[in-house]
């Protein structure tokens, strides 16, 4: 008995032209939603003392929006592949426009907080369905290579100016501009959108509208990435942690079960099946908790032990950013196409790894050319590791789990995150203390808890390494091929 499988976005559509005016839409809604992501943490000691803050609320402005974000991107990943990508990206990003609206003429603590969740809410709902909507439009394998290094150059280049751009809408306006930007940008993503985004009917709410499923892993994300942002607070082993964190666990668990047994699941679980699946999320949990020691504790390294200003850490670290941007943009399609992504990923973990590796060894008193630009150009292994992860990624989902496996990837970025500001920040600072109690000077103290946190992050590259050479395969020979998303609509036959 043969059905055909409903065909939610067809698989190639429109002239070259028309694909990259779309992948353009793409890449400026990721955009607006990454440097929302970083843009706030400089304008927070304006935004407390205008609105009032004490300073456990004013972290709120943060974690609201990381909690409803992470929270909801494999629901709104799933609902997309239901009722169709474009709707839930059009919604998501309508959302998002009007929660800054909200955020920006925020008179209070209670206004902004909330704002800020209806943002992650309206980011989730975007960012969830877009690499789906990519790599249903790209399927030619190089051309879909270059949309991939594109996007990923947005990334890079959002994470890199977030901060840059906070503080200059901040000095020169107010912190509530920081909020008002995403206006125009919001309101001309959603014009575009409609008309170049190619429209999609989804597979009906039928097919997978699971309450209970989608309460479970909402409710269970949520909670779990709320155990993890406080653990800096309550510690590793307080009450608090250890309970939220069982009970999330729990959730999860049930959420697991469920769609082992729901007739119509939110999450089929065929999609772990599936070695580049689960594998690259894997990977890219490991790799991004990792990343932290860079993106953070550098920083604060550069500051607080070397004495750098913001701005002179900003332009310290602006190479990294180049890096990772030019490799992203201008190398990793080329790589990805001649050797493979397999083979590209593993070359930039071991860069990646290079980069950690040296850090275990700065001195207190660094210089900048010889100790620290040689990490900045090292981790540029991040172009190549980005594009290449997401090319697994979504490789090995169907078509009709596209949505469900972007959401599922933005999720596990998430959580990797949410994971190494948690673990490293922690093993950092529980180190300075006690070379503090032994008698430390205040900078060899920070420093020995830096080193111990860069040696944490290469052991959770080596792992991701390792994982890569055992569990990843190219695409196109994954041991479960039903999985890929064929590039013929009427090659979809289930049998």
């Amino acid at each position: 008995m043969s059905r055909t499988a409903p065909s939610p976005l067809p698989t190639r559509t429109g002239t070259p032209r028309s694909r990259w005016l779309a992948l353009t839409v793409l890449s400026a809604a990721m955009l607006m939603t990454i440097l929302d992501g970083s843009i706030v943490t400089v304008a927070m000691p304006a935004i407390q003392r205008d609105l009032g803050f004490s300073p456990a609320g004013l972290s709120w402005t943060v974690n609201a929006y990381l909690i409803a974000f992470g929270g909801l991107l494999l629901l709104a990943g799933r609902l997309g592949d239901l009722i169709g990508r474009k709707v839930m990206f059009l919604a998501g990003n309508a959302v998002f426009t009007a929660a800054s609206l909200l955020a920006g003429a925020a008179s209070g603590p209670g206004m902004l907080i909330a704002a800020r969740f209806a943002q992650g809410v309206g980011s989730a709902m975007a960012s969830a369905v877009v690499l789906g909507i990519l790599v249903t439009l790209f399927t030619e394998p190089g051309e879909r290579a270059k949309a991939i290094g594109v996007f990923s150059f947005t990334g890079a280049a959002g994470a890199s100016i977030g901060q840059v751009l906070g503080g200059v809408l901040t000095d020169v306006f107010s912190w509530n501009w920081i909020f008002f930007i995403n206006l125009p940008i919001g309101l001309a993503t959603i014009a575009l959108a409609v008309r170049a985004l190619p429209d999609d009917r989804g597979i009906g709410l039928a097919a997978g509208a699971d309450v209970i499923g989608a309460v479970l892993v909402t409710s269970g994300l949520m909670l779990g990435i709320y155990t993890v942002v406080k653990i800096e607070q309550y510690g590793w082993l307080a009450a608090h942690t250890l309970g939220l964190g069982a009970v999330s666990l729990a959730l999860l668990a049930a959420f697991a079960v469920r769609q082992a047994t729901a007739a119509t699941p939110l999450m089929p679980l065929r999609i772990l099946r599936s070695r580049s699946v689960s594998g690259a999320n894997l990977v890219q949990m490991l790799t991004l908790s990792a990343m932290f020691a860079f993106q953070i504790l550098v920083a604060l390294y550069m500051q607080k032990v070397l004495g750098y200003g913001a701005l002179d850490t900003g332009l310290a670290m602006l190479p990294a950013a180049v890096a990772i941007g030019g490799v992203s943009l201008f190398v990793s399609a080329r790589l990805n196409t001649r050797f493979g992504e397999r083979a590209v990923l593993l070359a930039g973990l071991a860069l990646l790894l290079g980069a950690m590796g040296w850090l275990t060894r700065v001195p207190v008193n660094a210089d900048y050319v010889t100790d620290l630009l040689p990490v900045m150009l090292l981790i540029a292994g991040g172009g190549l590791v980005l594009p290449a992860l997401t090319t697994l990624g979504m490789s090995g989902a169907r078509a009709d789990d596209a949505g469900l496996a972007s959401g599922l990837f933005n999720t596990t970025q998430q959580v990797g995150m949410a994971v190494g500001v948690a673990v490293l920040s922690t093993l950092a600072a529980s180190r300075t203390e006690g070379l503090l109690s032994a008698g430390a000077d205040k900078a060899v103290a920070l420093t020995g808890g830096y080193h111990l946190a860069f040696g944490i992050a290469a052991a959770l590259l080596v792992a991701a390494f390792t994982v890569t050479l055992i569990v990843l395969r190219q695409p196109g020979s994954d041991t479960a091929p039903r999985n890929a998303a064929p590039a013929d609509p009427a090659a979809r036959q289930a049998v």
